[in-house]
């Protein structure tokens, strides 16, 4: 392994904000206290006693409360304290110390290389080693021992990475998903603000023009309307360019409010029912466009997951200062669809964010009886 490799899996820095305890951490000590105590009173394996059970439950109550927040002290002091025990035992010429409940510190071997950083992943793979080693010294039996031993003590720490791994990669995708609803949106208000703004330029040139006989005063307003106009149009297009990519732009107006409608033609699936409000003709053009995304991002849900669904029905209301849309569906989720309807696929994500960016709120979840709802509230004018 080149030396770069090496500290790059040094430098990984340990996983923010860990859980501090659950409710099943109190479940294990409750339960591995009390079955520890009580190998070591019936268990004829197990020598100098009651001494050893203290060994014993200090290793589990530190892995059962403090492995996640603190991975490499639980790491070091679990196996500093099975490493002294074997010594005490070699020293006194008992019987190796053997304790069947001591097996919970591999939970803390997998939550050191879950939680922790590199470099304490490193530190803690040398205190295991180490414990490793005057094990298989003070209770040497075969090598086929040796290796199935190894394997068990190291197979938590292969665990630890690969869900580390695997959490990681659902999180970058997430973030991945946001930014892409966020360019959408970005390249959107591009759009809709590009437009109002060229107009404001050439009403302020032609205002030049026909202004001439006016006070000079008119002709100088109308002159910082247009420079201040121009300006702000070249610095958007620069901003929301870089945004953009390589991504050419487009050329075709966007939808709004009034192409919801047109998410009802026939298609493969259930049958849409759209139902729109008399009251909403004053909201804005980005938060029409994020009715009609999330409409359709909810309906292409439906059809693709929703299970033996007949129906979605669309409804957008007016309400006061906001908008509500609500999409229900009568289906039942598929087996092999469970995630992007229940565990909040990229889908769920985009929509969220969306709304959220324009100051609403945003919901799905399976309904009381059957089916599915997607609910969003969006202030009229869109965020303040």
């Amino acid at each position: 392994m080149s030396p770069a490799v090496i500290s790059s899996l040094l430098a990984e820095p340990a996983v923010a904000d860990p859980p501090r305890r659950v409710r099943r951490d109190w479940v294990l000590l409750a339960v591995m206290v009390p079955t520890a105590i009580v190998e070591g009173v019936v268990s004829d394996r197990v020598s100098w006693f009651p001494a050893s059970g203290v060994v014993v439950v200090a290793m589990i109550v530190a892995t059962a409360l403090w492995r996640r927040t603190h991975p490499l002290a639980v790491t070091l002091t679990t196996f500093g304290l099975l490493v002294a025990a074997d010594a005490v035992a070699a020293i006194r010429g008992d019987a190796p110390f053997e304790y069947y409940s001591a097996a919970l510190l591999l939970v803390g071997v997998y939550a050191l290389f879950r939680w922790g950083s590199g470099r304490e992943a490193a530190i803690g793979l040398a205190a295991m080693a180490v414990a490793f080693a005057s094990t298989m010294i003070t209770n040497w039996t075969t090598l086929g021992d040796a290796i199935g031993g190894a394997l068990v003590l190291f197979f938590p720490a292969a665990l630890g990475v690969e869900v580390r791994h695997l959490v990681g990669a659902r999180a970058r995708d997430l973030a991945d998903a946001k930014l892409l609803e966020r360019e959408m949106l970005a390249r959107e208000l591009h759009d809709s603000v590009a437009h109002h703004v060229s107009a404001i330029a050439v009403r302020a040139q032609a205002g030049r023009l026909l202004g001439a006989s006016e006070p000079a005063e008119a002709l100088d307003a109308l002159e910082v309307i247009e420079r201040e106009a121009s300006r702000t149009l070249v610095e958007m297009r620069a901003i929301v360019g870089t945004l953009r990519g390589s991504q050419g732009p487009e050329l075709s107006p966007r939808p709004g409010l009034a192409e919801v409608v047109g998410l009802a033609a026939p298609d493969v699936g259930p049958r849409v029912e759209i139902h729109l409000d008399d009251d909403l003709g004053d909201i804005a053009e980005t938060v029409g466009t994020a009715l009609y995304r999330v409409s359709q991002e909810a309906i292409t849900n439906a059809r693709r997951h929703a299970h033996d669904a007949t129906t979605v029905e669309v409804s957008i209301t007016g309400e006061n200062d906001r908008v509500l849309l609500r999409v229900d569906d009568d289906g039942r989720p598929a087996p092999a669809s469970r995630t992007p309807r229940s565990e909040g696929g990229f889908g769920l994500v985009g929509m969220a964010e969306r709304v959220h960016l324009l100051g609403g709120t945003f919901a799905a979840g399976p309904r009381s009886t059957d089916g599915w709802r997607v609910d969003a509230t969006i202030p009229r004018g869109g965020p303040r």
